[in-house]
């Protein structure tokens, strides 16, 4: 998570609290999606700590077309925000445009939310593109001072954003939410694991690892941590930082087996002279 200091911290929890009574209220009014943005700039300055005059463009025009919200600083836009009506149900369609916007702009972080419900997706620009959802948060739910919380709006704050952090943010995500530890599952090196724990304690009993395989997707695992996109983009992630520890080891093992080279005396240098005793 990004580094905060108190004063940053104090703020978020603060003004959420605040907001908590806000966005209640406006769930019992069903408020319009241009309420719903006017609120959204707020939340931004007053938790985010950006100045919705100077960092904060609505409607921003990307090729003929228009995202409801961008976040800019420093002349760099740091992230694209999807806003839906604070009464709307959030779903994976809601954000593709603006995953659209993002791609054609090389953009790599988009926000989506209501108010409430905030998710922030990474942008993977590959074919096809493909978004990863890094981080939920129910801002009405979830108590105003908790590490989700901070972690969420700490991360898109003015001064926790930058993209050594949220790079930090995204491999924590990766490597811990529910449908990576499902790939991991299935990798050939776990699978062997247990291969090997089951005839260790069954006395020699043989199973197979495709048969494991099977048995983990079909009976063991929720069949939604294995289909749809955020489990297909779990399985790349998976296999994008297991080719990197792979690379990562061989060139560690590189660098321990190099022959150590005594270092060469300079052959043009004049020899000591040899001092008489006296």
């Amino acid at each position: 998570m990004a580094k905060l200091s108190g004063k940053v911290a104090a703020r978020i929890t603060t003004q959420l609290k605040r907001y908590q009574g806000i966005l209640s209220s406006l769930q019992k009014r069903d408020v319009s999606e241009a309420d719903t943005v006017t609120v959204i700039n707020d939340m931004l300055s007053e938790i985010c700590g950006y100045d919705k005059y100077l960092h904060v463009t609505s409607q921003y025009s990307i090729r003929g077309t228009y995202v409801d919200l961008a976040v800019k600083v420093d002349e760099e836009i740091r992230f694209l925000i999807e806003v839906k009506a604070v009464g709307i149900e959030l779903k994976d369609a809601h954000v593709k445009q603006a995953i659209d916007y993002a791609a054609n702009e090389g953009i790599e972080w988009v926000v989506l939310t209501n108010g409430v419900n905030w998710r922030i997706y990474k942008v993977h620009f590959g074919q096809p593109i493909e978004k990863i959802l890094v981080c939920e948060l129910d801002a009405i739910e979830a108590s105003a001072k908790s590490p989700e919380a901070l972690e969420c709006f700490g991360n898109l704050s003015r001064e926790g954003f930058s993209k050594g952090t949220m790079a930090e943010f995204l491999l924590n995500k990766q490597v811990t939410n529910k449908f990576t530890v499902a790939a991991v599952l299935q990798t050939d090196f776990i699978l062997e694991v247990l291969r090997r724990e089951i005839r260790r304690m069954s006395s020699g009993v043989k199973v197979e690892v495709q048969y494991l395989r099977l048995l983990l997707q079909e009976e063991v695992i929720k069949r939604d941590l294995i289909e749809g996109d955020e489990a297909n983009a779990a399985l790349q992630s998976i296999r994008r930082l297991q080719r990197a520890a792979t690379r990562k080891k061989a060139a560690a093992k590189t660098t321990d087996d190099a022959p150590i080279v005594a270092p060469v005396e300079d052959a043009s240098a004049s020899p000591p002279r040899a001092v008489a005793a006296s």
